[in-house]
């Protein structure tokens, strides 16, 4: 009998991966389950990026390029730092993956190995503690709290850096709070992060997917010393629903990102050459769609965390970016309906899918127990049904 690697052993399947799968297998089934599992979009890929596509097959570009990106698409990048981000980089500080989840997994198999720490602020993505793992290294999870709009304390941070730490994740808007960063705040990490001189992984994938007049930040752009220490990590998923297109891209340190081109030449070569096309249209193309569709994440948004707060004994804090809120269902442990007992957000979970067809994501798989993550990336008609049906069976708990 063949004998799996020890690695495979130290991580556990995607939760958001899982239930969105199982959801999916019981509405194939007939079944009339609402879901709020999925983290996409669930507008449409703008017809122009469509036709970018479309427009690069028909020419036969369909053939292999660089490792890294095509020229192209690096340009558009760094036209796009530029114009958004206040940030300057050249061709070969950039690097085009299959998503950013690829990126991020460049990054940890460039830099991180037995012996190194990495802290990851909690409630995290689901990801960022087992691509640590697969490469060896520690994941340091430091919790972070409501009632500071889920983010980092600098001070905190501070303790958790020993001899072995090597790099911070930080996630702004978050995945799964919808936690973002004020500038005051980048700065006092930066402070820190320069100090002892650690890297700092900036996932800002949901940077355009903002509320209430925030003002995003990257970290990097703060000033020279911290951008030396950064690698921004971005992509096309969320910004343009183009989830499924598979394009994410890091931009960072020349030598850091010669690393990583180096690794993927050896994992995947270049992403889907149509893809870059239609990267470059989305990039350099009109970006107008986004305020509707903000817009309307924004209405959905609203309704849901009032829906939430409105249920006895649920908190749920008030997203500042992304598309997911993160209500505390913690008050509802020890609660039982028939032969069915919720001790933790795992059972929760598996309650509201078995009893009342609706899927979450349980806040055990962000590092946040006591917690559950909706998405509503989806239709207000499937929201308003779902928190009906999900008041209605927390109602039924005793």
């Amino acid at each position: 009998m063949y004998k799996f690697a020890q690695r495979v052993q130290k991580i556990k399947p995607s939760p958001t991966l899982a239930i969105d799968s199982k959801a999916k297998k019981m509405i194939a089934d007939g079944i009339d389950v609402v879901s709020f599992g999925a983290g996409e979009p669930d507008f449409d890929t703008p017809d122009h990026i469509k036709e970018g596509a479309i427009k690069a097959l028909k020419a036969g570009k369909t053939k292999y390029t660089p490792v890294g990106g095509i020229p192209e698409l690096k340009n558009a990048i760094i036209a796009k730092l530029k114009r958004d981000n206040n940030l300057t980089y050249t061709q070969d500080e950039i690097l085009v993956s299959s998503g950013g989840k690829h990126a991020l997994y460049n990054i940890a198999q460039a830099m991180f190995e037995a012996g190194d720490e990495v802290i990851i602020p909690s409630p995290y993505w689901v990801s960022y503690p087992d691509q640590v793992l697969l490469n060896d290294a520690t994941p340091v999870i430091v919790p972070t709290y409501e009632k500071d709009g889920f983010c980092l304390n600098p001070e905190v941070l501070e303790k958790a850096i020993t001899p072995k730490t090597k790099a911070l994740v930080l996630n702004s808007p978050s995945n799964p709070t919808g936690g973002a960063y004020p500038r005051a705040a980048l700065e006092a990490i930066a402070k820190v992060l320069v100090k002892h001189q650690i890297l700092c992984i900036s996932d800002e994938i949901y940077e355009k997917i903002v509320y209430d007049g925030y003002q995003f930040t990257s970290i990097a752009s703060l000033n020279d010393e911290i951008k030396k220490l950064t690698i921004t990590v971005n992509g096309a998923s969320k910004v343009y629903s183009m989830t499924g297109w598979r394009m994410g891209y890091a931009a960072g340190p020349k030598d850091i990102i010669q690393a990583m081109t180096k690794i993927q030449g050896q994992v995947t070569t270049n992403i889907n050459s149509a893809t870059q096309w239609a990267c470059v249209e989305a990039l350099n193309g009109p970006q107008d769609f986004l305020n509707t569709w903000v817009g309307e994440f924004k209405k959905r948004r609203d309704f849901i965390v009032e829906a939430f707060n409105k249920i006895p004994g649920v908190t749920c804090f008030k997203p500042q970016g992304a598309f997911y809120v993160f209500p505390n269902i913690s008050s509802y442990f020890g609660k039982k309906f028939g032969g069915t007992e919720v001790n933790n957000s795992d059972d929760l979970s598996n309650y509201l899918l078995d009893k009342a067809l609706v899927a979450v994501v349980a806040g055990s798989g962000f590092g946040a127990e006591g917690f559950i993550r909706l998405s509503y990336a989806t239709s207000m008609e499937k929201i308003q049904k779902g928190l009906e049906r999900i008041e209605k069976a927390l109602k039924a708990l005793s």
